[in-house]
């Protein structure tokens, strides 16, 4: 009999998306008529920008015409993608990223668990707590941790608590650690950095030869002129990070599957025999061997993002879901919750009323109010006794449950 991989049994009972989709499951076949509104997991509800469909029929037309048919496409995207892409999300901050550095791919949470298979079994780990799941359960997938603690904790990981005593911001480790989860703005806490934070981790990563994971998944959603939108605004990021993009949130690409990795090529990591060896052709590698690319048409509607057409509709979606945030913040803080994010992020990160766990609350807000947020817990230790509640979705939506949880919790 084959053997498993024992590591998945480290796990804890189950992702934290799924977990909600059982017990809101569970309600629904209970209460066929509950009128749900979903405001838990970050899927966008609006269409994608006309730019993008229009651009996608015009590919698929090309896909009907044997002089303009694309097969096999290349594993590391279209240049004329990844150069649009260097161009506009890049270049324009000041950022010295060319589009050869630049691999285009179905996800930035694939890319965030992939990015493993490049880098060792030994490196020691940090991650912030709370934590986007998928870090830490692809480290556990992977063997790069022990067992879990009763509250959820993996032997082997640095775990950077984040609150609101620390005002959100991970404290630089004191010991050196290989690899270093960012994200920013976080998902949860809907927490940005800034320069000086993001300045003193790259200082941190070059000084111990450190890796930084930086996820800008959320970066559209920054309105602050002083706050970064990339790790490679900050000099010498060059040196010790790794950026992951996504066309999910922006241009709501979440059904269509488009992002990107940035791997500078000045990038190095140790070999066994203590060579330096450029990440770039490792990653290249990796994707050329293991992944057949991005198809053509979604390429194609991922161009029109950065179209004049393309970049005022995706600034209006992107405009469109901070008002929802907005509603949320004000509304919840008028109600008499403790609230934070939700301003330049489209996370909305609720300290939970006095007496309830992250799971109670999840509970009594499905149960009493019929909305779905995501229990704070859910994405690590430090994040019990707080809950999220995403942005994306309806205007009516937003409203509504808005007026069924301030009717429900106002003090």
């Amino acid at each position: 009999m084959a053997r498993i991989n024992d590591n998945y049994l480290k796990l804890k009972a189950g992702y934290l998306f799924p977990e909600i989709a059982r017990r809101v499951n569970a309600f629904v076949e209970e209460n066929p008529d509950a009128p749900i509104i979903k405001l838990g997991i970050g899927d966008v509800t609006e269409p994608l920008p006309q730019a993008c469909r229009d651009a996608m029929v015009s590919a698929i037309a090309d896909m009907g015409d044997r002089s303009k048919f694309k097969g096999y496409g290349p594993e590391q995207g279209y240049a004329w993608l990844r150069e649009a892409i260097a161009k506009h999300d890049f270049q324009a901050r000041g950022c010295d990223i060319d589009a050869s550095e630049i691999f285009v791919s179905d996800g930035s949470k694939c890319d965030c668990g992939n990015i493993l298979d490049i880098l060792g079994p030994d490196n020691t780990i940090a991650v912030t707590d709370p934590v986007y799941p998928v870090y830490v359960d692809t480290n556990v997938m992977a063997g790069n941790t022990g067992d879990a603690n009763e509250q959820g904790e993996y032997a082997g990981l640095t775990y950077l608590p984040i609150s609101a005593d620390n005002s959100f911001t991970a404290e630089i480790p004191s010991e050196k650690v290989d690899l270093i989860y960012l994200c920013f703005p976080n998902n949860p806490t809907g927490a940005v950095a800034t320069k000086a934070a993001l300045q003193a981790w790259v200082d941190y990563a070059r000084k111990h030869g450190s890796l930084l994971l930086f996820d800008a998944a959320y970066e559209a959603f920054i309105s602050d002129p002083e706050i970064p939108h990339s790790i490679y605004e900050i000099p010498g990021a060059r040196e010790c990070a790794i950026e992951f993009r996504s066309f999910s949130k922006n241009a709501g690409f979440t059904g269509t599957r488009c992002a990107l990795t940035v791997v500078p090529k000045t990038l190095t990591g140790k070999a066994a025999d203590g060579s330096d060896v450029e990440l770039w052709k490792l990653w290249n590698r990796r994707q050329s061997t293991k992944f057949n690319g991005v198809s053509y048409i979604v390429q194609r509607g991922a161009e029109a993002v950065y179209s004049e057409a393309g970049q005022a509709e995706t600034r209006a979606l992107v405009s469109f879901y901070m008002e929802n945030a907005k509603i949320i913040r004000e509304q919840l803080t008028a109600a008499g919750l403790e609230v934070h994010g939700g301003t330049n992020a489209p996370y909305v990160w609720v300290k939970t009323p006095a007496g309830l766990s992250s799971w109670d609350f999840f509970d009594q807000l499905l149960k009493t109010c019929h909305v779905v947020g995501t229990p704070g817990s859910g994405f690590g230790a430090a994040g019990e006794g707080y809950f999220r509640i995403s942005a994306f979705n309806s205007r009516e939506n937003v409203n509504e449950a808005m007026q069924r949880i301030t009717e429900k919790f106002k003090v």
